[in-house]
């Protein structure tokens, strides 16, 4: 089973998703459905666009921590991935299954011109309207991505295929379905334990940040074969032993092991 991430750089990334998914007879999703499942993570299912699409301003990328976001959207990704084979179109899929080698990652873009032919006949604006509307979406996603994940996602290291939507959805489509049965893309033992291990740590970390009480916490989560690891500072109320049960309470979690340094707090938190 192969997991396949389009990155949507140009309209038409959709049909190209559909056809990739019906020749593989994998699900096609998108990023309604990652809007669904991030609610199961504490995210509501209206924040994605601010999360990965709105501009933020100077002093919310100061202020604002995406750290959460991110996991909750690690974890969303997880859920819908363990449901069985996948192709997702959208904007934040490729970063968001690190280290799992049967996960291929797509950028389907197209010359400035090509986007603005393939948006004109949606649309009833002119081609300057258009063409200012791609450049300020560009920018707005380059900087909440670069917020979110440290990466740009004009760096064509980021994936596995390249492809210019002017060879045509149909070609593009081919190549993609071609690459994705590759021996380098299947699932094996060590890529499926790669995945599960990361679906079970993200899905006990964003649990945690769900509760106020563990939330503005500087705690790691790593999980291998069912044994969930945390790693980090608490300080009072926390305890130790509050962290492990609410771990516990995470199913598919069979031991914890805790690796966490208890802090007093300060005279200013007391008074």
């Amino acid at each position: 089973m192969s997991v396949i991430m389009i990155y949507e750089g140009i309209h038409g990334a959709e049909a190209v998703a559909n056809r990739v998914a019906k020749s593989l007879n994998y699900k096609c999703v998108g990023r309604q459905d990652l809007a669904a499942t991030l609610p199961n993570y504490g995210v509501p299912r209206a924040k994605l666009d601010d999360i990965t699409e709105k501009e933020p301003h100077w002093w919310e990328q100061w202020l604002q921590d995406l750290r959460p976001y991110r996991i909750s959207l690690q974890a969303a990704m997880c859920e819908m991935a363990q449901a069985g084979p996948i192709v997702y179109h959208g904007h934040v899929g490729h970063e968001l299954l690190p280290g799992v080698s049967h996960v291929l990652k797509v950028f389907l873009t197209g010359s400035m011109e090509l986007r603005i032919d393939l948006l004109r006949s949606r649309l009833a604006v002119d081609e300057g309207t258009i063409r200012r509307q791609l450049e300020h979406t560009d920018r707005a996603r380059s900087r909440r991505l670069m917020s979110l994940f440290g990466h740009d996602w004009q760096d064509p290291t980021r994936y596995h295929l390249v492809l210019n939507l002017a060879m045509g959805v149909d070609a593009a489509s081919e190549v993609i379905g071609t690459t994705a049965r590759l021996a380098a893309f299947a699932e094996t033992p060590a890529s499926k334990q790669a995945f599960e291990d990361l679906a079970l740590a993200r899905k006990t970390q964003a649990t945690l940040l769900q509760s106020d009480l563990y939330r503005g916490l500087p705690i790691d989560v790593k999980a291998h074969n069912g044994t969930v690891t945390v790693s980090g500072m608490v300080a009072p109320p926390v305890t130790v032993e509050g962290v492990v049960a609410a771990v516990k309470s995470v199913p598919d979690v069979a031991e914890v092991t805790a690796n966490l340094v208890v802090v007093p707090r300060s005279h200013s938190d007391i008074e």
